[in-house]
């Protein structure tokens, strides 16, 4: 089983420069090579193996927060299923985690949602959906510091709140007030209420 991050950049063609292009591919670089785990293509729009499932969430989190930190942010679907034809270009791989991706893609606009995700099993999708919804609420609505921190944290989870003050330059109460205004806490909270239930679903 794998897991696929289908994501496009919400107005982007009401931008106009193309330098958020360049930031975009410096996001994902650290997901892997590209073209063939991750790959920017049409412009706007990008395609992310996340070969462990249980990390497809945070991933897509991270994303956001790297975005939203540079004042703009994505509408993406994460699908899980397997990968039957694994092509030197992820857009060009196939499998149920590719197409359950680029089925539920096509329909966040119209849902008027930025985050969602399709593994098949509906209960499972519902509950999570749900879940993840809810989180939206704040999280398609942090600002530069708050999605600042977000990556920052997600990236250095073993760093305390003094040390990651130290990396955004900001003394240890400061860190203290981000964390909550973010809700840092529930994210994490929900990213391991999904890693317990994408390992049931996995093993079963």
């Amino acid at each position: 089983m794998t897991s696929v991050i289908t994501g496009d950049i919400i107005g982007s063609r009401q931008q106009e420069s193309q330098h958020w292009v360049e930031d975009l591919k410096k996001i994902l670089a650290p997901f892997g090579k590209t073209p063939s785990e991750w790959e920017v293509y049409r412009g706007d729009e990008f395609q992310i193996e996340v070969k462990n499932p249980e990390d497809a969430l945070l991933t897509a989190i991270l994303v956001k927060a790297h975005l939203r930190a540079i004042k703009s942010d994505a509408r993406m679907s994460i699908g899980f299923g397997d990968k039957t034809h694994d092509a030197a270009k992820i857009s060009e791989s196939n499998g149920t985690a590719f197409i359950n991706s680029g089925e539920l893609f096509e329909t966040l606009k119209k849902q008027k949602v930025t985050l969602a995700l399709r593994t098949g099993d509906t209960d499972f999708d519902e509950k999570l959906n749900l879940m993840i919804q809810l989180a939206l609420t704040f999280m398609d609505n942090w600002l530069v510091q708050s999605a600042d921190f977000v990556a920052k944290a997600i990236e250095n989870p073993s760093l305390s709140q003094e040390e990651l003050g130290q990396k955004l330059g900001i003394n240890q109460a400061a860190v203290s007030r981000r964390q909550k205004r973010a809700q840092f806490d529930l994210v994490m909270n929900l990213d391991r209420y999904f890693r317990t239930q994408i390992k049931q679903l996995t093993a079963s």
